[in-house]
């Protein structure tokens, strides 16, 4: 009977199990009331007395080993079969593709980091706004048509609380609490009630600088429109400032530049003008300075903004607006290379 024992405890830690099935069968054949380990604890009962003790510890031992196996072989069956549900056949292969920035992000952070040349630094604000900082501070007459409800959304009927249709609230909110010197720039989204079209969506991005101190003229304006526009646009880029109108600057202009596609001699992006806009400026009108607690009497400052859109649109031509919001993977995957 020795031998029997022996002989089963080397042929159940051979044991192998592919499947449950097998496993189960494997459980029967030796753990069931009619197995192999039940049928030698029948035979024990004929075993004689002296050796009683020597074959039921042995017995003892088959057994203990033969579960132990068989709650082996189960739990690797187990854990086979999660790792194979959680594997996802249509995954992409390794390596994972990297990543890469959105083309507005790529341009906002160079737009900052130009600016940031010149001294400036980055101020942010919040884009639910009042009434105040978006419209009454800036100089806006209360029937100025950007008020009405088909440019502004309103976030409460009634109420002067809207989302900002520019980040000039920004620079409201730090003349308030900052006395001059002020270099800033305000990056962020803003939003107006407009059809959207490859042209124009009802949300879009704008970075607006402005800059306060004593002494400040147009000419410092100009200067700084020039060094933009080269080092965003290359060194041959030229800029030209025609005469516009803005509630909160005075005098006011429309920069253009030389058009980086046909190099100023005209072609269709550019009307073959040779000329595209690409941003807004002007002094900023003494109302807004006393708004804001700055004694325009001591203190001068210019101020300029511009859509990333656009410009993102002029440095990589992309003809349509909606593409920057619709996260198709074949667009932006074209701008790898630029981060």
């Amino acid at each position: 009977m020795i031998n029997k024992i022996e002989a089963l405890l080397k042929e159940i830690e051979a044991l192998k199990a592919q499947s449950s099935e097998e496993l189960e069968a494997l459980r029967i054949k030796y753990l069931s009331k009619k197995g192999e380990i039940s049928t030698l604890m029948n035979d024990f009962r004929e075993v004689a007395a002296e050796q009683k003790r020597e074959i039921g510890q042995k017995l003892n031992v088959l057994k203990t080993q033969a579960q132990d196996k068989i709650n082996e072989l189960k739990e690797k069956l187990d854990n086979s079969s999660a790792s194979e549900e959680t594997i996802d056949l249509t995954r992409t292969a390794y390596p994972y593709p990297i990543g890469t920035r959105h083309p507005l992000s790529i341009v906002k952070k160079e737009i900052c980091a130009i600016f940031a040349k010149l001294g400036f630094s980055i101020a942010e604000g919040p884009e639910i706004e009042d009434d105040w900082h978006v419209f009454s501070s800036l100089n806006f007459a209360a029937d100025h048509p950007a008020r009405d409800m088909q440019d502004t959304f309103f976030v409460m009927h009634g109420a002067d609380i809207l989302l900002r249709t520019h980040t000039s609230s920004v620079q409201t909110r730090v003349m308030e609490k900052t006395q001059p010197p002020i270099r800033i720039i305000c990056p962020g989204r803003v939003y107006r009630n407009e059809a959207i079209s490859y042209r124009a969506h009802c949300f879009f991005h704008q970075v607006e600088a402005l800059y306060i101190d004593r002494n400040v003229s147009f000419a410092d304006l100009k200067q700084t429109l020039l060094f933009f526009a080269k080092e965003m646009f290359g060194a041959e880029t030229k800029i030209r400032l025609r005469p516009s109108f803005f509630p909160f600057t005075e005098p006011s202009a429309e920069m253009d530049i030389s058009c980086n596609l046909c190099g100023g001699k005209g072609c269709p992006f550019c009307k073959y003008t040779g000329w595209v806009e690409i941003l807004g400026c002007g002094m900023v009108d003494p109302n807004v300075l006393r708004n804001c607690s700055i004694d325009p009497e001591i203190y001068t400052g210019y101020a300029l903004g511009m859509g990333i859109e656009r410009i993102t649109n002029l440095k990589y031509q992309v003809k349509d607006l909606r593409m920057f919001s619709e996260n198709d993977v074949r667009f932006l995957r074209q701008f790898e290379a630029a981060t």
